[in-house]
C-alpha cells in the first residue's frame, strides 16, 4: 500500500491556495474600486483597500426613484422560466437522439448541427419574432432564447450514450413508454450533465440584455443587464454633452465595477449549489462524440 509524500500534500495545497488567491485578487479590486470615491481613483489608481471610501455608485443604482429592483425581479424570473424549459427541451431532444426506436435520429443530429456553424442572420430572426408576438412581453424574453443551443443538446447527448441501453429495454418490457422512461430512468441519472447545461442557460439568459433592446420598450419589463447598462451609458451621454455637469464628480469607473457586482451577485450563489456536477458533466459529456 502506498503512503501519500506528506511534503508532495503540501505543496499541492500550497499551489491550489496560491491560485485561488491569484483568482480572487480581480474580484476584490472589482469590489473595492466600486467603493472608492472618484478623486481617490483619480489621485491614486486602482488600489486593493480604498483610500477614500465612497457609496455614490450603488446609490446611483439604486436611488430612490430607481427601477433597479423591478429589473432584478425580471431578470429573475425570466433566468428561472427560461433555464427550465430550455434544459427540458434540450434534454428531451437528447434522449430522442440516443433512442434507437427514433428513425433518422442520425439525420437530425446533423439538422441540430447546421446551426452551429450557419446563422439565419438578424432581420429573419426578427422577423420571425415580430410575427410570432414577441413584442414588448414577458416571452420576447424567453422565447427568443429558449431554442437549445447545439452544443448543449450534443453535451447531453454524448452524456446519454453511456446509459446502457438495457435500462430502456427492461422498461419497455414493463410496459414504460418513452416520456416515462426520458423522466424517470434517463433524467435521473443524467443529472451531472443536465445541472451543466442549466448553469450554461442561466448564466446566459441572467447576461441577456439584447433581447431587451430588439424586442422590449416596456419599462416594466427591461431586465438589469440592460438596465444598468442605460445608467452607464446616461452617465457617459451627461460627461460629453453637459458641460455644466461635474463631470468629474461622476464615478464612472467605480459605477462600472459596483454594476458588475450587483450583476454577478445571483450567478455567484447558484454556481457552488451546481459546482460538484459542472466538471463531470463537462468532462464525461464530451469524452465520446
Amino acid at each position: 500500500m502506498k503512503t501519500r509524500n506528506p511534503g508532495l500534500t503540501v505543496l499541492n495545497y500550497f499551489l491550489v491556495g496560491l491560485f485561488a488567491i491569484v483568482c480572487i485578487i480581480p474580484m476584490l479590486l472589482v469590489l473595492s474600486i466600486s467603493l472608492t470615491s472618484t478623486d481617490a481613483i483619480r489621485r491614486y489608481g486602482y488600489q486593493l483597500w480604498p483610500r477614500e471610501w465612497s457609496g455614490e455608485a450603488y446609490r446611483l443604482i439604486f436611488m430612490g426613484n430607481s427601477s433597479v429592483y423591478q429589473g432584478y425581479i425580471v431578470s429573475v424570473s425570466v433566468t428561472v422560466v427560461g433555464t427550465i424549459l430550455a434544459v427540458a427541451i434540450t434534454a428531451m431532444c437528447a434522449f430522442a437522439l440516443v433512442n434507437k426506436n427514433v428513425q433518422y435520429r442520425n439525420k437530425l443530429a446533423f439538422y441540430f448541427f447546421v446551426p452551429m456553424v450557419l446563422s439565419g442572420g438578424l432581420v429573419p430572426w426578427y422577423l420571425m419574432c415580430r410575427n410570432l408576438k414577441l413584442i414588448d412581453n414577458f416571452w420576447a424574453l424567453v422565447i427568443p432564447s429558449l431554442l437549445f443551443n447545439p452544443f448543449n443538446m450534443f453535451l447531453c447527448r454524448n452524456f446519454m450514450r453511456d446509459i446502457p441501453d438495457s435500462l430502456m429495454e427492461s422498461a419497455k418490457l414493463d410496459g414504460a413508454q418513452d416520456f416515462r422512461i426520458c423522466f424517470q430512468i434517463y433524467f435521473p441519472l443524467s443529472t451531472p450533465v443536465i445541472a451543466t447545461v442549466a448553469l450554461f442557460y442561466g448564466i446566459a439568459y441572467w447576461n441577456d440584455w439584447f433581447n431587451a433592446i430588439m424586442l422590449v420598450n416596456k419599462e416594466d419589463l427591461f431586465p438589469l443587464q440592460y438596465m444598468l447598462m442605460k445608467i452607464q451609458s446616461e452617465i457617459e451621454a451627461l460627461k460629453h454633452v453637459q458641460p455644466g455637469v461635474p463631470v468629474k464628480n461622476l464615478p464612472s469607473d467605480s459605477l462600472k465595477m459596483a454594476t458588475a457586482i450587483v450583476t454577478i451577485g445571483p450567478i455567484i450563489l447558484l454556481y457552488p449549489y451546481l459546482q460538484k456536477y459542472f466538471v463531470k458533466g463537462l468532462i464525461i459529456g464530451g469524452v465520446k462524440g
